[in-house]
This record gives structure tokens, C-alpha cells and sequence, in this order.
């Protein structure tokens, strides 16, 4: 009877061994998310602390440094040679605690803080903007460019990216406003190519990019749009409808993992009952 109940004590142990490492993603892709949608409100209130005059001088230097591109994108942002140390200075006059905005992509829930530079702390917290690529501002004749990770244990970031498709809307937010973008194209290139994130004369675009597929990361996912206009009472509306769907689609198969663990348990737990009471059978036969 004791091996009996130290066999099931192990197994115990070793279930909730188990249990704790499928989990450890999930709590940590939580903390993550209650973490950066903290980064995105102070982001959002100190934004609102800006005079018009300081907006002014710095739109204007963030105007003429897009201005001054050469439209040549010479590194991918994965590679550990070129990796930015640090934030940039380039991207000083769009950043506020830090930030240079953040950027929100109902198909997937995500609203990703964004910062200058591409360093690995950059990608394991949020958003990175690819040097030599148009700051995220908007306007004819820019391209910016917005990488973070997929696949990362603790936190989502471009993990979904996969799932854009045509037609979807994301949103970047920076410290003039809001802008928002129609997914036009969606491509997986070699990382050397850098064909489809030059600036196109008259357009105005923003393409998002990670590595695919995970944890391979042999090729890099791009998913472009193009600046179309941003209607609060519509765009609000559509954010909050994707946001509800992916909510309940969650609920959904979580749901589903707990059903099925209470399932196992309570097996489990019936067999161990059958066990014990065949055991205190043969104990009484032995003691007669």
C-alpha cells in the first residue's frame, strides 16, 4: 500500500512539474502584456504633456531627417553584426520616456511599444525601428520599417504575424498622433533582400517585419500597408470588435486545456480509489 501511495506521489510531482514548464509561457506572455500596455499609457500621458511648439520642432526634424534618406537599406536587422547598441540618436526628436511610439495590430491584440534601433534589448521588449528606413511619421515618399521577434517564451510580440492578411488594419501611434495602414502585401524573403522595404515615390508606407519560420528564422516575413485614413469613431470600432474575438477565442481554448486537465485528475483520482479499495481488500483477506 505505501508503494502504491509513493507511486502516486511521484507521479503527482512529476505532473506538476510539468504542468509548471507548459505554463511558464503563458504567465510569462501575461506579465509581458500587462508590462507593455503600462509602457503604451505612460507613453500615451506624457505625450499629452508636449506644448504645440515642441510638436512643431519636432515634427520638423523628424520631416528633414526623412528627407535625407538615400533610400538605400544596407543590413537586416537579425544580424548580429549590425545589431544597434543602444537607442540611436536619429530618433531622439520622437521619443518620450523612452519611446518613440507604439504600434497596435487588432488582427493579432496586439499595442507593441515601439523604440529607435534594433539591439537585442530593443527586440526582447517591444518594437524595434530599423535604422536608414523613414521614421514612422507618415507622409509621401517614406517607408518605415518595424521589426520585433516571434516565438520568443516570453512574450508574443510578431508571433501572429502569420496571421495578417490582406485588407487588415494596424496602427501606429507616435507623438503627433495617430496613422493608420491597409496591408497591401504580404511576402517571405531571403534576409539579403532588401528590395521590398526601399521607399516607392509617392507612397507612404509602413511594412512590419520578423524573422519565419520560428525558431529556424532562415527567411524574414514582411507584411506591408499603405497609409489610409484614420476615423476614430471607425477604426476605434473595429479595434474593439477584433479585440473582443481574439479575447473569446482565448477563453475558448483555455477553456478547453482546463476541461481536459480536470478530466485526467478526476480519472486519475477514481483509478487511485479503485486502487486503495482492491489493496484494503487484500489486506483484510491477508489478516483472516
Amino acid at each position: 500500500m505505501w508503494k502504491k501511495i509513493k507511486h502516486n506521489f511521484v507521479f503527482i510531482l512529476i505532473f506538476l512539474l510539468g504542468f509548471g514548464v507548459m505554463m511558464y509561457p503563458v504567465i510569462s506572455r501575461l506579465y509581458y502584456r500587462v508590462d507593455s500596455t503600462n509602457q503604451v499609457k505612460e507613453f500615451d500621458k506624457a505625450v499629452k504633456g508636449l506644448s504645440k511648439e515642441e510638436l512643431d520642432k519636432r515634427l520638423a526634424l523628424a520631416k528633414g531627417y526623412n528627407d535625407s534618406l538615400n533610400n538605400v537599406v544596407s543590413k537586416d536587422p537579425y544580424d548580429k553584426k549590425n545589431q544597434e547598441e543602444g537607442r540611436k540618436a536619429y530618433a531622439r526628436m520622437l521619443e518620450v520616456k523612452e519611446k518613440i511610439g507604439h504600434v497596435e495590430i487588432p488582427k493579432i491584440n496586439q499595442d507593441l511599444p515601439m523604440y529607435a534601433g534594433t539591439s537585442e534589448d530593443v527586440l526582447q521588449i517591444g518594437i524595434g525601428h530599423l535604422e536608414g528606413t523613414s521614421l514612422p511619421i507618415g507622409g509621401n515618399n517614406t517607408h518605415a520599417v518595424l521589426t520585433a521577434h516571434s516565438g520568443l517564451p516570453t512574450a508574443k510580440l510578431f508571433t501572429d504575424l502569420k496571421m495578417m492578411k490582406i485588407g487588415d488594419k494596424f496602427y501606429v501611434h507616435n507623438i503627433f498622433g495617430t496613422l493608420a495602414y491597409q496591408v497591401d502585401q504580404i511576402k517571405i524573403v531571403e534576409p539579403s533582400n532588401f528590395n521590398d522595404l526601399l521607399i516607392v515615390k509617392g507612397h507612404d508606407y509602413v511594412t512590419l517585419l520578423t524573422c519565419t519560420p520560428i525558431m529556424i528564422n532562415s527567411h524574414r516575413l514582411l507584411v506591408r500597408g499603405h497609409r489610409v485614413p484614420y476615423v476614430p469613431a471607425v477604426d476605434e470600432a473595429l479595434i474593439a470588435d477584433n479585440k473582443a474575438s481574439y479575447i473569446y477565442r482565448y477563453l475558448f481554448y483555455v477553456s478547453l486545456v482546463i476541461i481536459a486537465i480536470l478530466l485526467y485528475l478526476i480519472y486519475r483520482q477514481r483509478k487511485a480509489r479503485k486502487k486503495l479499495k482492491e489493496l484494503d481488500v487484500e489486506d483484510k483477506h491477508e489478516e483472516v
